[in-house]
């Protein structure tokens, strides 16, 4: 008597599993495609944000680009390019680029933004996608007043500063919040980097 209950408990609850299983993939299947809508439009506003004067924006190296990997970690970087494309005039002129850039190096994990880079190098701005920083501290990156350092600047790699930025490279850190200072910084001298890739032909 008592190994048929165990029995049909066992079947009770390989059913429920089974049942459940399908439920799940049924959801996924069914919010995966406006989950990827959702993100890729989210992606395009930010692209708009960085380069309000572009009319199209076209895709020139798109994720797991092998050839810009090698040469990112050339160059000393761990920070992931996941897109970078062409940003153009109404008349199809490129007026620069348009990066997607993940940095590993946030305090509370993956930080994705994206940074638009004129033709001659200056930056347009950064606009942040996803961002887990303490509230209050890291978070701040998503402020304005952090964002602007960047706006209209141009050199070959910027630094952080805790004493008050001096110099065009100089980003002021955060309060409290050095290392997401770091990592933002650290992510747009990767773009940079990847904007020298596009403009050798590597």
């Amino acid at each position: 008597m008592k190994k048929d209950s165990i029995v049909r408990d066992t079947l009770i609850l390989t059913v429920i599993t089974l049942i459940a299983g399908l439920l799940l993939g049924l959801v996924y299947q069914i919010t995966k495609e406006p989950i990827a809508q959702q993100e890729e439009s989210a992606k395009t506003e930010a692209y708009k944000a960085v380069f309000a004067e572009a009319d199209s924006f076209e895709p020139i190296v798109e994720a797991e680009d092998a050839d810009l990997s090698a040469y990112l970690e050339q160059n000393g970087f761990s920070q992931s390019i996941n897109e970078i494309m062409e940003a153009k005039d109404a008349s199809g002129e490129v007026l620069g680029y348009a990066i997607n850039i993940t940095t590993p190096e946030g305090y509370g994990g993956d930080i994705t933004f994206s940074l638009g880079v004129k033709t001659d190098g200056t930056l347009n701005g950064i606009e942040i996608l996803s961002i887990s920083e303490t509230a209050g501290l890291g978070m701040n990156a998503t402020k304005d007043d952090f964002k602007n350092q960047f706006k209209d600047k141009k050199a070959e790699e910027f630094k952080v500063t805790k004493t008050g930025a001096q110099s065009e490279d100089e980003i002021d850190a955060l309060s409290g919040a050095t290392i997401t200072s770091r990592a933002m910084v650290g992510g747009v001298n990767a773009g940079l980097c990847a904007f020298r890739y596009v403009e050798e032909g590597e």
